[in-house]
């Protein structure tokens, strides 16, 4: 299963960064205004001071981002850090008096403040971005955090990995195995185990294993298919260390790894920093669609009351990253003896078995589809009835944009499904502004793949737009 500490040591320094520049520029105005008396350019009282500089605050850790100040392979370079601090505050400072010009606000009461800012921004980012890197030098000391590492292969490299990732309490890693049978005596200090083969090593680590790193490419492409296939089933992380100059298909980004030149192969685009934004642009947003929405969903539910239906919401049980089971929540549109049951199960309920080849021919579409109320349809018209998964959206079950939150049955028809299930699912997506039910089921999975693999922060917000067009023009709803 994968190992979020990497995620959770990032969240860790952007509410730092954070709270460092507050108290960085909070320090400088004290100095330039309560301590020093001498005359002051433009009075600005202390609260508008901060309050102005807490909006601006979160577009310079935007920036901070985007220079790469939250990707490891920055973080985990002490002069590569230091160097894009200098920047990333430079700029960001720039950024904020470049406003104040555009603007027509003054934001700083005096030059020194800026200075002083600057140069406590660094101070104070440096102090709590090295406190955090020892901090989790003793998590790691204390087994906290540790990620196990399975080596695949019996090259050159494989012994030299070994000791590049050793000890774990200084690297954060550690190798528990080695399938292949390794060219060197096994050293009599060494805490891994040796496997003849890949099947023997998952039966034995079992749910302990973290990252699978595989040093050589097998001849029998079977074999390396199925570690591949192993690491996105069960969500691992998966790096491949290049010695032979044959291709490796997917979604690569190549990167050192200790001192290795390796490629590392995401499941999808959607990978640190970006899992964070997209998380916050979910709670924005959704909080402020669900605050829209409230007036409607009312209104809505008395109908549903006053159509005779008991039960106002659609509940069931369907799949979001990670395999992870959730209720999500929909206007009623169907009879109530229907619910829990496939399209399949519907139909044969029915007697009309027939009708659910036609249903799945037409894209999950049926004119005068008899499983649905007088209401349902203008509900499913209107695309109405989607209205209260904005309450997923915001408890985290799902996102503003992914792939089609299924039922297990459905997705269980995909052989990739463990792929699109590496992203939260999504209220809308590229299937849904693609053609909704004018394309086929395999057709849909299909442009969910593209999605995961292919995942932007702008992609999404095109989505989310072209998604309000669709519902208003009611192309193809359902």
């Amino acid at each position: 299963m994968q190992n979020n500490t990497s995620l959770t040591y990032n969240v860790s320094l952007i509410i730092g960064d954070f709270l460092a520049l507050v108290g960085a520029f909070s320090v400088a105005y004290i100095l330039r205004v309560s301590i020093d008396h001498q005359r002051i350019a433009t009075p600005i009282k202390a609260v508008t001071y901060l309050d102005t500089f807490l909006i601006l605050l979160p577009f310079f850790i935007l920036l901070f981002a985007l220079i790469g100040l939250y990707n490891k392979e920055i973080y985990n370079h002490r002069v590569k850090e230091l160097g894009r601090i200098m920047i990333g505050t430079f700029v960001g400072i720039l950024f904020i008096i470049s406003y104040g010009y555009v603007a027509n606000v003054a934001i700083f009461p005096d030059r020194l403040v800026i200075v002083y800012g600057y140069i406590l921004a660094l101070l104070f980012i440096l102090l709590f971005r090295n406190t955090a890197w020892w901090a989790r030098r003793i998590f790691f000391r204390y087994d906290k955090g540790i990620n196990n590492v399975l080596i695949v292969g019996d090259t050159k490299l494989t012994q030299e990995l070994i000791d590049l990732l050793s000890p774990s309490r200084l690297s954060g890693y550690r190798v528990i195995g080695v399938v292949g049978g390794v060219r060197h005596a096994l050293k009599e200090s060494a805490n891994y185990a040796l496997f003849s083969d890949f099947n023997q090593a998952i039966n034995k680590i079992g749910t302990r294993l973290h990252t699978i790193i595989q040093t050589e490419l097998y001849s029998d492409q079977a074999k390396n298919s199925q570690v591949l296939t192993y690491a996105q089933q069960h969500h691992i992380s998966y790096r491949f260390v290049p010695v032979n100059s044959e291709l490796f298909v997917g979604n690569l980004e190549v990167e050192v790894f200790k001192g290795l030149p390796v490629i590392d192969v995401h499941q999808t685009a959607l990978v640190g920093w970006g899992r964070i934004v997209k998380r916050t642009m979910d709670l924005i947003l959704g909080g402020f669609f669900l605050l829209i929405a409230a007036p409607f969903m009312l209104i809505i539910a008395l109908a549903e009351l006053l159509s005779g239906n008991t039960s106002i919401f659609f509940k069931q049980t369907r799949l979001t990253r990670y395999d992870q089971e959730f209720t999500v929540y929909k206007f009623r549109t169907q009879y109530k003896e229907l619910d829990g049951t496939t399209p399949e199960q519907a139909f044969a309920k029915l007697g009309k078995s027939e009708l659910a080849r036609t249903y799945r021919a037409n894209g999950d579409y049926l004119k005068d589809d008899p499983r649905i109320t007088p209401l349902g349809k203008f509900l499913r018209w209107s695309s109405l009835d989607e209205l209260p998964q904005l309450i997923n959206v915001v408890k985290g079950d799902i996102s503003l944009v992914g792939p089609r939150a299924l039922i297990p049955q459905e997705l269980a028809l995909y052989t990739k499904r463990y792929a699109i299930l590496s992203v939260r699912s999504g209220l809308t997506g590229l299937a849904q502004v693609s053609g909704r039910r004018n394309i086929s089921f395999d057709e849909r999975r299909q442009l969910d793949l593209y999605y995961v693999q292919n995942w932007s922060l702008w992609e999404d917000l095109i989505i989310l737009v072209k998604t309000f067009w669709v519902v208003i023009r009611h192309k193809g709803a359902i």
